[in-house]
């Protein structure tokens, strides 16, 4: 679906990517994980041909992004990071204009509409005006203006950022529909809300790529990696917490009092021990959760040694 072998940015003199090289293939969501800077979003630029590499070769569907550009671009679709607006056009007015440059005219034409319209559920609001939507509208409009070709290749830059509970809840459910009939890219820095969606993490780091890695894999880095993260209405007894087998340590939450997370010795699964000293104790907990492991820790950790 997609291979990237040895590519390379420069801006100036300075390489924003740095002889990178992945593949990708129909019915994964990979993270592009990395923090501000770190070039991936030139990376989506490069790979969608809005930008040139400056070495190296993007393939999309057999396809080289420089020998055959209008090729590749029909096999993928991108939102860009800044979503869509326009002060007076309306939903449907920009899904016919992206569906007429695509190529598409009369009865085709309006039925890729339509099916992009239901399958992002924006059929309500099809004569609204784009720049009165909420933020989880505005983005799901780019989404849809990006599948209307039905790509195999769907690339989201920072897709999720500043959506409410609710509107993420959606966006996640949209995406693992969309990962059934195309390979997704999803560019953020924002990793951990994305941790039960993408299935492969690439890390970059200053223009490189330090981690190319199935998900699960990366959150076993992460000191949090089986904690146990609890609530209660009344302070809880830290040092009994603390004395449990497999316990390395315990840390407060400053911004939410009486919710602890008790740390795990590598190796070591101290959840059940935390549910019998709960039941022992009586203690009223209002939440009780087993971390998978925090994404953006480990990316922190990893851009931290790639600039060391």
């Amino acid at each position: 679906m997609l291979e990237i072998s040895s590519l390379t940015k420069r801006l100036g003199k300075r390489n924003v990517i740095t002889n990178l090289s992945f593949s990708a293939q129909r019915q994964e969501c990979i993270g592009v994980f990395g923090e501000s800077g770190a070039g991936k979003t030139t990376l989506l630029n490069v790979i969608s041909g809005l930008a040139s590499p400056s070495a190296g070769h993007v393939i999309v569907e057999g396809f080289d992004t420089q020998a055959h550009p209008q090729q590749a671009r029909r096999a993928l679709g991108y939102q860009l990071q800044g979503g869509v607006s326009h002060p007076t056009m309306s939903v449907k007015g920009l899904l016919n204009f992206i569906a007429a440059v695509r190529g598409f005219s009369g009865a085709e034409k309006r039925s890729r509409v339509d099916r992009a319209a239901m399958r992002l559920e924006l059929s309500r609001v099809l004569d609204t005006p784009i720049d009165t939507l909420s933020i989880g509208l505005k983005r799901r409009v780019a989404i849809a203006q990006a599948i209307l070709h039905t790509p195999g290749l769907l690339l989201l830059d920072e897709p999720a950022e500043g959506l409410a509970p609710d509107e993420l809840l959606k966006f996640k459910t949209l995406v693992q529909s969309l990962t059934e009939d195309m390979a997704v890219m999803i560019a953020s820095r924002h990793c951990d809300n994305l941790s039960s969606l993408c299935t492969r993490a690439l890390v970059i780091a200053a223009g490189h790529l330090v981690a190319d890695t199935p998900l699960p894999d990366l959150q076993r880095n992460s000191r949090h990696y089986r904690a146990v993260t609890l609530a209660a209405e009344t302070p809880l007894d830290l040092l009994a917490l603390a004395v449990l087998p497999g316990v390395a340590g315990i840390e407060e939450d400053r911004h939410a009092p009486g919710t602890v997370t008790v740390l795990a010795m590598p190796g070591h699964t101290i959840y059940p021990h935390i549910n019998a000293l709960i039941a022992s104790r009586g203690w009223n907990i209002t939440s009780l959760n087993l971390e998978p492991g925090r994404l953006n820790e480990v990316v922190h950790h990893l851009s931290h040694e790639a600039t060391l």
